[in-house]
């Protein structure tokens, strides 16, 4: 028997668990790392992937333009990679943004295939004016950028 995956908002007891996969992730270096206190303040931004009651996914928006959001902080513990869980939070964070009438949804990402499989293609990074001077001019990779940049566009 199989154990269901449940998607969901992030309430405020995930902090601690959402704050352990994402800082296992900025560790291996390919996930920017967040701090409990702006983990705390953008919780309504997360979605987290349990399974019996246990959150083994994250992925989160956040709001880039008028019609353009990103995924960030998309992390699957270990041992649950592999799964489809990655699928199920594109899923349920796809389904959030089609709710706020936007129709472009981009990532900077290593794991090309997993997005390309989700719908996504890649792009240029230099169409993303916008994450460029929210986030890219804060990175110390900002000149030597080595992430792919996807997009989907939702109908």
């Amino acid at each position: 028997m199989t154990a269901t995956v449940v998607c969901r908002q992030a309430e405020h007891q995930d902090v601690g668990p959402l704050y352990e996969m994402i800082e296992e992730y900025a560790r291996l270096g390919i996930m920017l790392p967040r701090s409990r206190t702006i983990l705390e303040r953008q919780i309504h931004d997360f979605v987290v992937a349990e399974i019996d009651g246990v959150v083994v996914g994250c992925g989160s928006l956040c709001m880039l333009g008028q019609d353009l959001v990103e995924v960030r902080s998309l992390g699957i513990s270990d041992g649950y990679k592999g799964l489809g869980i990655g699928s199920k939070i594109i899923d349920e964070l796809t389904k959030q943004a089609r709710a706020r009438n936007i129709i472009k949804i981009m990532a900077l990402t290593y794991e090309v295939s997993f997005f390309q499989k989700n719908g996504f293609t890649v792009v240029e990074k230099e169409i993303f004016p916008e994450k460029v001077w929210t986030d890219c001019v804060n990175c110390a990779k900002q000149h030597a950028c080595d992430e792919i940049a996807v997009l989907k566009m939702l109908n």
